[in-house]
């Protein structure tokens, strides 16, 4: 704060009253301390128990939506990882707002934890790579690395070509693929998986179905498009981009009286837990939640303990396909 003072020409009161209370500052005052504090890259510290090392012993990491209960797995796995090395996580759920994310990594910057995962929104990172010019290790989860950082993430266009495959092995020819909007590169990336599966298999054709979310909303709108049309006119076969796209679609494909899989074999993706547990299981290409969230925190704490030697990366996992009622008339046979 003194050299902010410095900087901008002011007292050390008037910093402290721009950071707590700018109403008392007049307008040119403070926009002159903000410069200030803009070019010096200042972040106040909030932890006091941080003086001397100048980082806490914690993690903070920011989720982008918590009620998936993929980030829950992924949670899981950065905790278990981070507890081997006497580090504490701090987490904070955007709940799909960018807004959210950009505060909650302040407030980590804030707290000068030792350094930051981030499960981010398909959004520009700004606020992140703000972060990392000011010193602060900055680890993407679910999202690729680049070239200031690293990241950890899921082979999405093997899912998607698994799950399309899946269906193509059972004689299917007639598939669809449902999800969106495909600006969301994970929907992107499956949809290509989908495309390269098909591909490969004589007269087998693949739609594609652009919803306007993949949550079960969703679901419901793309069950009526496809319950309304004659059947001759419905894929045999659909591949959804997540799972409750693909729960909303089997509900209302069903009360259209639609038999799954007889009449149509559902895929979904992600292996959200709900998955296991709906009226029809649902066939779901699960990612490694937990195997991430490990993989993560071990390469933030790499990155933390020796950051002059630390050269960023991406490390991709593969997913798995987990086969159930949803696409197996057998699997349903067996419930």
């Amino acid at each position: 704060m003194a050299d902010v003072a410095r900087h901008a020409g002011v007292a050390i009161g008037t910093v402290s009253n721009v950071l707590n209370n700018p109403g008392l500052v007049a307008d040119d005052t403070r926009e002159r301390v903000l410069r200030a504090i803009e070019e010096l890259g200042f972040v106040r510290n909030n932890a006091a128990r941080s003086l001397v090392t100048g980082r806490a012993d914690t993690v903070g990491f920011v989720i982008v939506d918590l009620g998936n209960s993929f980030f829950v797995d992924l949670a899981r796995g950065v905790e278990e990882e981070l507890d081997e090395h006497d580090i504490r996580l701090l987490l904070a759920n955007s709940d799909v707002d960018l807004a959210k994310q950009d505060s909650y990594i302040s407030v980590f910057e804030e707290a000068k934890v030792a350094g930051i995962l981030l499960a981010p929104l398909d959004a520009p990172l700004d606020s992140a790579r703000a972060a990392r010019r000011r010193g602060m290790p900055v680890v993407h989860v679910n999202w690729p690395g680049d070239e200031d950082a690293c990241g950890v993430v899921v082979d999405e266009e093997l899912g998607g070509y698994l799950a399309a495959k899946h269906l193509l092995d059972q004689g299917l020819r007639r598939l669809a693929f449902a999800g969106g909007p495909f600006s969301l590169s994970a929907v992107a990336q499956r949809h290509t998986g989908a495309q390269r599966a098909v591909a490969e298999v004589a007269g087998a054709r693949l739609e594609t179905i652009e919803t306007h979310s993949i949550t079960v909303r969703g679901g419901y709108a793309l069950g009526v498009e496809i319950s309304s049309r004659p059947t001759g006119e419905r894929p045999e076969g659909l591949v959804s981009a997540a799972d409750a796209l693909a729960a909303g679609a089997i509900q209302t494909m069903q009360l259209a009286g639609m038999r799954v899989p007889d009449d149509i074999a559902v895929v979904g993706y992600d292996d959200n837990h709900f998955a296991q547990d709906s009226s029809i299981p649902i066939t779901s290409v699960g990612q490694p939640g937990h195997e991430m969230g490990r993989v993560a925190a071990r390469v933030l704490y790499e990155e933390i303990s020796s950051a002059a030697d630390h050269v960023h990366r991406t490390v991709t996992l593969k997913p798995t396909l987990f086969t159930r009622a949803s696409s197996s008339p057998s699997e349903v046979r067996s419930v």
